[in-house]
């Protein structure tokens, strides 16, 4: 897990709590942030950095040491010009990934066009999941299908390059079974197993929840 990481949320919604809880929960370093009072003091008991601040005031993110954040997840979907602002500041003060939580396709373009890293649709992604991708260190995406099972999209390994999976026997050595490879944009199903492995491939891989440490 990536818990040496440190993560701040903007926006203490039913998602951006998702996000933080899941993130203290596993050990992380969370700094959550809302500018409603009310919603900060009945979050604090679960996330113990909450603040009550406006995130929209460059001086204000400044002093709250934003540039020292690794991760900033802004969770206000329903506050383009504020998550649009959020998001300047936080690039402007040298955070390397910046999430951003979108209402629709017009405010994705718009927040990965004044800088968000990724733009995630709450719809299609819970915060609890997200939280869970941050923490997944070497992974692309993490899909828990049941409680047990969870299909996981990872990158080729250095040592991976060049081999092909008959000879990584990964579904020995990892517990995993290789289901699909994606490269650039094309996913590929009909998998030749003597294929050799670019860097420039991940691998979507079904495997037991328990064995996921293994791969890290």
């Amino acid at each position: 897990m990536s818990i040496n990481k440190s993560y701040a949320v903007f926006g203490l919604g039913r998602y951006g709590l998702a996000v933080a809880k899941e993130l203290v929960d596993n050990g992380a370093d969370v700094l959550a942030i809302d500018n409603d009072e009310g919603i900060v003091n009945s979050a604090i008991s679960d996330i113990p950095f909450c603040k009550c601040a406006d995130i929209t005031d460059p001086e204000v993110v400044k002093n709250l040491g934003i540039s020292n954040i690794d991760v900033v997840i802004i969770a206000m979907a329903n506050n383009l010009e504020a998550s649009v602002m959020a998001v300047m500041l936080c690039k402007e003060l040298g955070v390397k990934t910046v999430i951003a939580k979108c209402a629709n396709e017009m405010h994705r373009k718009i927040l990965i066009r004044v800088g968000a890293d990724k733009v995630v649709f709450p719809e299609n992604e819970s915060g609890i999941r997200l939280a869970k991708n941050l923490l997944s260190s070497g992974f692309v995406d993490v899909i828990e299908l049941s409680n047990d099972v969870s299909i996981i999209e990872l990158d080729v390994k250095p040592d991976w390059v060049g081999k092909t999976l008959i000879e990584l026997n990964l579904r020995k050595k990892y517990s995993i079974n290789v289901i699909a490879i994606r490269q650039e944009e094309a996913l590929i199903t009909s998998i030749d197993p003597n294929i050799k492995l670019e860097k420039t491939m991940q691998l979507v891989v079904i495997v037991n929840t328990s064995k996921i440490d293994k791969l890290k």
